[in-house]
């Protein structure tokens, strides 16, 4: 299951990038806690489906 961990985690990141574009573009804040919330979500679901920790 490797290949969903990598899928997660470069999901996280574009949902970053979006993030970082929608504060430049001044969005409304809720959106941009919806996008942060995602990403965080799925970078660390990635993270630990890589069993980095263990």
């Amino acid at each position: 299951m490797n290949g969903l961990s990598t899928v997660l985690i470069v999901v996280g990141l574009f949902l970053l990038g979006g993030i970082y574009s929608f504060v430049k573009q001044k969005m409304p804040k809720g959106l941009i806690v919806l996008l942060s919330i995602g990403a965080v979500m799925c970078l660390s679901a990635g993270v630990l489906r890589l069993d980095v920790w263990s």
